[in-house]
């Protein structure tokens, strides 16, 4: 896999994670507010990681 799929991935994995603070923000949420809160976590991760292996402050 080369370095632009990687980053097309991450942005995609990014842009769900924007849906993922939007669903927070309901109410409603329960208990699934501790499974998304560890999704968004993994992912602050994930993107975190791709930073410092490509050197990258943006994706």
């Amino acid at each position: 896999m080369d370095a632009q799929t990687i980053k097309q991935r991450v942005i995609k994995v990014q842009n769900q994670r924007d849906y993922l603070l939007n669903l927070l923000e309901q109410p409603n949420l329960g208990t699934l507010r501790i499974d998304v809160n560890q999704a968004l976590e993994e992912m602050d991760e994930l993107i975190d990681e791709f930073r410092r292996t490509f050197g990258q402050t943006e994706i």
